[in-house]
């Protein structure tokens, strides 16, 4: 692993596993019949959803802004039905190659806290939707007690997850993670202030802890188990992720 990358731009879905199941079941209930329209993914990585998505769409297209995760899903694309009608191509999402008005959905999966400006990044996307297009937003939550990009610490940038940093005052945060942004509600608010948008839904979720159920599978089962049940009462605030349905209105 290139630690340097990961740190910069995280590390996309390679494997695909229960929690990346549940994402693209998530994904298919809030697009709807979007589903069968001009799909895009904004950070598309190395296409682990892009060619799913591909498999009903009319059109699908992924930007990825590293050239060599973007070539990858190009290739993974030509090895699929649906890859005559579908590809990646490499661009920042703070200038998305797409006409305005163009989009039923796009899908942002844990990107937005890497792009250079993430306020551009959501204006633009809202720019390509079509009114009544959706975009699908995956996005760390400040409340969780990891984080999960690593830290750096006395010059030196150490990988995994790391305990409380995001429960640190904003400013020390940002010391140890200069390299990535997390969430609160308000902070995603913010975003989209001004723009023509109305939120259909907005929640948070925990993981799948698929990694933990590999080394031990009782323990993972039972601890994903009772985590997703919390993503039904308040103590959601503490999950891992943001997820939010953002649909255009004109």
């Amino acid at each position: 692993m290139d630690l340097q990358k990961a740190a910069q731009r995280g590390e996309p879905s390679y494997v695909w596993r229960a929690g990346q199941q549940r994402r693209l079941e998530m994904i298919r209930r809030a697009a709807g019949e979007r589903l069968n329209g001009k799909i895009l993914e904004d950070g598309c990585g190395v296409g682990a959803y892009l060619t799913r998505l591909a498999a009903t769409a009319q059109q699908t297209i992924g930007v990825e802004i590293e050239l060599p995760r973007a070539q990858q899903a190009q290739t993974l694309l030509r090895h699929t039905a649906a890859g005559r009608n579908a590809q990646a191509v490499c661009a920042a999402g703070e200038d998305l190659p797409l006409p305005a008005n163009s989009v039923d959905l796009v899908l942002s999966h844990e990107v937005l806290e890497h792009v250079g400006d993430d306020r551009q990044a959501v204006c633009e996307i809202v720019r390509v939707l079509r009114p009544g297009g959706r975009l699908v937003l995956f996005c760390p939550n400040r409340g969780y007690p990891f984080e999960t990009h690593g830290i750096y610490w006395r010059g030196r940038y150490h990988f995994g997850n790391k305990p409380f940093v995001n429960w640190l005052p904003r400013r020390w945060r940002d010391r140890l993670a200069p390299h990535v942004r997390v969430y609160d509600r308000r902070d995603l608010q913010a975003l989209f202030a001004g723009l023509p948008v109305r939120f259909v839904e907005r929640t948070i979720i925990f993981g799948a802890y698929d990694n933990i159920i590999a080394r031990a599978p009782a323990l993972g089962r039972a601890l994903r188990a009772v985590l997703q049940w919390l993503e039904r009462t308040p103590l959601r605030i503490f999950g891992l992720s943001h997820f939010w349905v953002v649909e255009k209105t004109s």
